[in-house]
């Protein structure tokens, strides 16, 4: 089983939208594993990822302004 999203509006995000890491994935041309551990904290995102996975999971409010939020 899949760890959950370090971020809890991602994981509302990821459960509202009903995709797998997986779909997630293909969504932004990453593999599977960098999506998890973009999601989970493992590796910082770049601008461009966190975007991706923000369109992707349809997030359309600004993130705060925390270490688990920062991009590359």
């Amino acid at each position: 089983m899949a760890p959950n999203p370090q971020c809890a509006a991602l994981a509302a995000a990821k459960d509202k939208k009903g995709l797998s890491y997986g779909q997630i994935a293909q969504a932004i041309g990453k593999s599977e594993q960098h999506v998890i551990d973009i999601c989970t904290g493992a590796s910082t995102p770049t601008t461009a990822e966190f975007n991706a996975l923000a369109q992707t999971l349809g997030i359309t409010t600004a993130p705060p302004h925390d270490a688990a939020h920062t991009t590359k």
